[in-house]
């Protein structure tokens, strides 16, 4: 069987956020047809248990342990000399020199990198395989632009600067590679507009949804307290976006919404969430839930999902996985942007306080949400099929089947 060299920045597992589900499934996509050899780091201790369920799955491994508060020192490093902060913060000697010896060794006929910021330990490499493909996912240098208009001083600087470095970081990988790919065709559209020398390599192989997993018919006790309806945003809630989502809504939206729904309550639901994210468990109404060991129940049982993002770039999975329930999904044009519009057409778009207050009111109160909610999940059915989507990287790895 032929071999493949697969990189990513963090261990794709459990499949609980974005950056794992990806990868994990485009792994398990190709071992099918390669021997797997994966190297990534770890910067969660608890991930640690899950090493063997990854060794069970590719050849060779080798998991490098990063510390998130050495790692932010070091990032630091970038801007003075003019590297992305995201590339020195995920550097690993370990991982660097395990890359070198598995090249030599092994000679695997292709390479997979997720994140650009692993592209570092492959690309300045003689032996590097002969095809390689970049799966950027998303344009994060995009993302850090969208950061600096929303931030003040210092930070707006910084990000600012990231996003600049990133772009032309990402543009050098893209000549030394086969192909570039993107989550969703905007995100390939929108990349070839910033490096259009590159359009002619730059391709997008949607990310998909595990509907068997997040199936609406099964049983799921009811995980909320109180007899009032439930809104509910799932999402890892020390990562920014989200963070400012749920401050936004709870603050602003949601006052709004419980004028008319008194008893309405708004469940923020996902691991890691921050100061300004637990208090807002103080505000009416809301309740912050920390990590759950499956985020379904309170899906299966949520009266709407809300993705009220004003910053986001890719396809955002809490959309997929509340369609794939047939829920009804209220989202901000943010976080539909990446969708296909026949599957954005069955996400309710509101933008602005108002708009968004009175559309989740009346998604509470409609009797049409149940139609709703089947064709989106006739859509992610049709759409957004792991299997068959992650064919498209078949020919861009040079294999026909």
């Amino acid at each position: 069987m032929p071999e493949l060299l697969f990189l990513t920045q963090r261990i794709p597992y459990p499949p609980m956020k974005g950056e794992k589900i990806r990868p994990l499934q485009i792994l398990k996509f190709l071992r099918q047809r390669y021997q797997v050899h994966l190297g990534c780091l770890i910067d969660d201790p608890s991930d640690w248990q899950h090493v063997p369920v990854l060794q069970g799955l590719c050849g060779e491994t080798h998991f490098a342990a990063l510390n998130p508060r050495i790692a932010k020192l070091t990032c630091l490093r970038g801007l003075f000399d003019g590297e992305p902060l995201s590339t020195a913060y995920f550097h690993d000697r370990g991982l660097a020199d395990w890359v070198a010896d598995l090249l030599d060794r092994r000679r695997p006929e292709a390479a997979f990198v997720c994140s650009s910021a692993m592209a570092q330990f492959l690309l300045q490499r003689p032996n590097r395989p002969p095809k390689i493909v970049m799966d950027f996912a998303d344009v994060d240098s995009d993302k850090w632009r969208q950061y600096a208009e929303k931030h003040g001083q210092p930070m707006r600087w910084v990000y600012a600067r990231e996003s600049r470095v990133l772009l032309a970081f990402d543009r050098d990988i893209g000549r030394k590679v086969d192909a570039v790919t993107f989550v969703s065709r905007a995100e390939a559209e929108l990349f070839s507009r910033l490096a259009p020398e590159l359009a002619h390599k730059t391709h997008h192989v949607n990310s998909g949804v595990d509907t068997d997993y997040f199936q609406p018919d099964a049983d799921f006790a009811n995980p909320f307290r109180g007899p009032g309806p439930a809104a509910v945003f799932t999402g890892t809630m020390n990562y920014w976006p989200n963070v400012d989502a749920v401050a936004w809504f709870a603050s602003e939206i949601l006052p709004r919404i419980r004028a008319a729904i008194a008893d309405l309550q708004f469940y923020i639901v996902g691991s890691h969430p921050d100061a300004a994210v637990r208090a807002l468990a103080d505000l009416p109404g809301v309740s912050v839930t920390g990590r759950v060991e499956d985020v379904r129940p309170y899906l299966a049982h949520a009266a709407v999902v809300v993705a009220p993002l004003r910053a986001a770039g890719g396809v955002q999975n809490k959309v997929l996985e509340g369609m794939a329930m047939a829920k009804t999904v209220v989202a901000t044009p943010r976080a539909v942007a990446g969708l296909e519009p026949e599957a954005a057409r069955w996400v309710v778009v509101a933008e602005g306080v108002d708009a968004f207050a009175t559309a989740v009111t009346q998604a509470v109160g409609s009797g049409e949400a149940g139609i709703i909610g089947a064709r989106a999940r006739g859509c992610v059915l049709d759409l957004y099929n792991w299997e068959r989507n992650l064919h498209g990287f078949l020919p861009l790895l040079g294999r026909s089947e």
